[in-house]
């Protein structure tokens, strides 16, 4: 006996989050998501006002948020939510209106780790948006109050609480300091 599954789209998935629906498309394959708590979305807003004051001055590009959702495949559709995510103004234009799902591989994710999230998982969706062209990924571990740089062909870096990020080669010149990233 064999079962089958209908793949949903893209256009889908914005179908059922106007309906109270959240979650992402893994090869058309719906995987819904939960609220994450307090602590990861303080940790969301303080990242991503470091991040603004950085590149919204000089006009570097784009930060979106978690429901932004970007679209790394079709046919079956694949769209992820990473928790902040940058754009270079020079692969997506400022002014350009985007009201569904960016086909913009992000230069920067970020991924804050949850309660309820498996360790292996984030190291796996870390690794899968390298695999999709992301330049620089920070998994932000509030446990250990910590965030794990991972790049293409290196090996994962950790910044701990007393050290700084570096936007390196994607955001040259930002830095912020771990611990602030955590309300210290």
């Amino acid at each position: 006996m064999t079962t089958e599954t209908n793949l949903l789209t893209a256009d889908d998935l914005l179908r059922l989050h106007s309906k109270g629906v959240r979650g992402e498309l893994i090869q058309g394959v719906l995987c819904e998501t939960m609220s994450t708590g307090v602590e990861h979305g303080e940790i969301v807003m303080e990242l991503g006002r470091h991040l603004g004051n950085f590149v919204v001055p000089r006009r570097l590009g784009r930060l979106i948020g978690s429901d932004s959702g970007i679209r790394l495949e079709r046919a079956p559709d694949t769209v992820r939510e990473p928790d902040v995510a940058f754009i270079s103004a020079d692969r997506m234009p400022l002014g350009e209106r985007i009201t569904a799902y960016s086909d913009v591989v992000p230069d920067l994710v970020v991924e804050i780790v949850s309660p309820n999230d498996d360790s292996d998982n984030v190291f796996n969706k870390a690794r899968m948006w390298l695999s999709f062209g992301v330049r620089l990924v920070w998994v932000v571990q509030p446990e250990t109050r910590s965030v794990e740089v991972h790049r293409s062909g290196a090996a994962v870096v950790v910044v701990r609480e007393d050290g700084q990020l570096d936007g390196l080669d994607v955001l040259p010149g930002f830095t912020c300091p771990v611990a602030s990233i955590f309300g210290s």
